[in-house]
């Protein structure tokens, strides 16, 4: 068992997949200070049912079961004042419990999955890398550097999925999966009733 701080968002980080955050709270602030300074990841974990942030009378945010570590890979002072960060994905984890410190911050205890071993990319998946080549090209897209292993599927899927325009809710069960062929298969699947709809 680990313990790690967490930072419940509304959000679905992926592994490999990147977020932009906006930091005001004082204990997040303390979080990105600490772990910048020790170069450690955090947890991101969606928020089921509350809000980001704390309001005084509301019950803390239902969290989900699991999550995804996080690092700080970009860093900036935006022009309202507040701290930019870019969080990068990196290994899956189960949240047991939680405990929150003096100053409001989420700390976890939780047990790391193993990380993903690189896995070839399928002749049968071809058309989900052409859909994340396309997605690649959009301007928000560009603006986050991605660096995506394309001979990698575990890389292909999960970022197709941090990039891809679904519900949080149906990203979260997705990040749950642990079988390469059933998430490509859910991909698929997916990408069929969107193109379906478009048409």
């Amino acid at each position: 068992m680990t313990e790690l701080p967490l930072f419940p968002l509304s959000g679905v980080l992926l592994p490999f997949g990147r977020i932009p955050l906006k930091i005001f709270e004082p204990r997040y602030l303390d979080l990105v200070r600490d772990c910048m300074k020790s170069d450690s990841p955090f947890g991101v974990v969606w928020i089921r049912r509350g809000a980001e942030v704390v309001q005084r009378g509301r019950a803390a945010p239902e969290l989900g079961d699991y999550g995804t570590c996080a690092r700080i890979v970009d860093w900036d002072q935006l022009p309202n004042g507040l701290l930019g960060l870019t969080i990068e994905g990196g290994e899956r984890f189960d949240l047991f419990e939680t405990s929150t410190r003096s100053n409001g911050l989420i700390v976890g205890q939780v047990e790391l999955k193993p990380a993903t071993t690189p896995a070839p990319m399928s002749d049968i998946w071809r058309s989900l890398l052409d859909v994340l080549r396309s997605l690649e090209t959009h301007p928000h897209v560009e603006r986050m550097n991605l660096r995506v292993d394309y001979n990698d599927a575990w890389h292909v899927a999960y970022t197709l999925v941090q990039l891809l325009p679904l519900d949080e809710a149906l990203k979260y069960e997705l990040l749950g999966i642990d079988s390469l062929d059933v998430l490509m298969a859910e991909l698929q699947a997916l990408l069929n009733q969107i193109s379906g709809e478009d048409s």
